[in-house]
């Protein structure tokens, strides 16, 4: 089974392929350029470079937020475009999963970040098992001092930050968790495609094919809470 496997999430690109749980390339790029031009481009040179049509795939997956809007829009639209052309099934992906699984070789939790502006974080809380980030509690979003709340919760640590939001916010960080806390380097911090297809070949039986139902994973705030935060102009 041939997979491929995109994430847009944030500011990196990352493309994967595997083949029966074997990666077979990826592609990625750290730098801020517009992934609606450069997505299908980098889909294009990696399958070429494998010497694969995109008929020869069997599933797409993607990682489906949460993240930036427009970068998790991207990647949704872009995978359902190719499943539905190509009448493949669709996988998503937690984009916050994908960076948990950069480190899986961490004796402890792994703690995955992005900023969600006003004091508030997109995180997930996850444990290795084997060569997978196994979740521990659902993603959400949260103000981040509930979510340390959370992390300290989950198990005596040590505790791996990772993630873009870890420099926004190491210093809240430090202050509640000390020296349990950790920080993986920025090099771990983004998405990378052999993460993206390790994922999605564990995950593989849960693909669907009815592509137009697939939807996003943006995890917003509950309509209250923001009415709440306008009304403190945070």
């Amino acid at each position: 089974m041939k997979i491929l496997a995109m994430d847009t999430s944030t500011w990196a690109l990352a493309v994967g392929v595997t083949d029966n749980g074997r990666l077979l390339g990826e592609f990625n790029t750290y730098v801020q350029k517009n992934h609606s031009l450069r997505l299908m481009p980098a889909i294009e040179q990696l399958l070429a470079g494998l010497d694969l049509k995109p008929s020869d795939l069997d599933l797409v997956a993607v990682a489906h937020g949460p993240g930036s809007y427009t970068g998790v829009r991207i990647g949704v639209t872009t995978a359902k475009t190719l499943a539905w052309s190509l009448k493949r099934p669709i996988l998503g992906l937690s984009s916050l999963q994908t960076i948990a699984q950069n480190r899986t070789d961490f004796k402890g939790f792994i703690v995955p970040i992005f900023d969600a502006r006003r004091e508030h974080v997109y995180g997930g809380i996850y444990k290795p098992e084997g060569h997978l980030a196994k979740p521990v509690a659902k993603d959400r979003i949260q103000p981040l001092q509930q979510f340390l709340e959370e992390v300290q919760q989950a198990g005596e640590g040590p505790f791996l930050f990772i993630g873009e939001g870890v420099p926004v916010h190491r210093h809240a960080i430090a202050k509640v968790l000390g020296d349990r806390a950790h920080y993986a380097p920025e090099s771990d911090s983004y998405s990378r495609g052999r993460s993206l297809v390790e994922l999605a070949w564990h995950y593989r039986a849960e693909a669907q094919r009815n592509i137009h139902a697939f939807a996003p994973q943006y995890l917003q705030l509950a309509e209250a809470e923001k009415k709440w935060l306008e009304k403190q102009n945070l």
